[in-house]
């Protein structure tokens, strides 16, 4: 049965919680061993090496790891945009010059994100990426990809639409968050691509 409208909602809050929930019991060893195996195989995506600028995000918590990613793109002379978090939940842009280029900024009450450091880019910014990392907490087979619920990236994916840029757009996750369905919405966007610590998945 397909899940649209008023119901996908409270079926996409009660699979936040319980992914979330196994997120909570990983470890620092875990996730650091992950990272490390997640860009391993993100570097092999012939859309990152043919890459000049890359959107992407700085993990917290027990998020699958991107820093390893994030030097190692960098190494690669490729430009690498990280968001800000705007008062609205939208997201302006900001460029990563290393580890020490990022500022720990607390939203209210939610969790401090690190973010870029230096000049604001504005929101437009994305629509120049050749590819667009987002965040997610699971990805099923069709390539629908459950957020954390703030609406930001649904504003980067919509902005993507308006500019008809079409930048890659990869989800990173864990192996155990590729799942066979999450309730999709009739905004809701495929990615092209989800890269685990094991290996990658391409949709259509």
């Amino acid at each position: 049965m397909s899940h649209i409208g008023r119901t996908a909602e409270p079926d996409k809050r009660a699979l936040r919680q319980e992914f979330l929930a196994v997120r909570n019991r990983l470890t620092a060893d875990d996730v650091r061993e992950t990272a490390a195996a997640l860009a391993g195989q993100a570097l092999e995506l012939p859309e990152l090496a043919h890459a000049r600028t890359v959107a992407a995000y700085v993990s917290v918590g027990s998020e699958p790891g991107t820093l390893a990613l994030l030097d190692a793109l960098r190494a690669r002379d490729v430009t690498v945009l990280l968001p800000a978090l705007l008062p609205d939940n939208d997201l302006d842009w900001g460029t990563y010059g290393g580890a020490g280029s990022l500022a720990r900024v607390q939203h209210g009450g939610r969790m401090a994100l690190f973010e870029p450091a230096g000049e604001r880019l504005g929101p437009a910014a994305v629509t120049g990426a050749d590819v667009v990392l987002l965040p997610g907490l699971a990805v099923d087979a069709h390539g629908m990809r459950l957020g954390r619920g703030g609406g930001s990236y649904d504003r980067v994916l919509a902005r993507l639409d308006r500019a008809d840029a079409h930048p890659a757009l990869v989800v990173l996750l864990y192996d155990t968050e590729v799942v066979e369905r999450v309730p999709a919405e009739p905004h809701d966007r495929p990615v092209h691509a989800v890269v685990t610590p094991s290996g990658v998945r391409r949709f259509r």
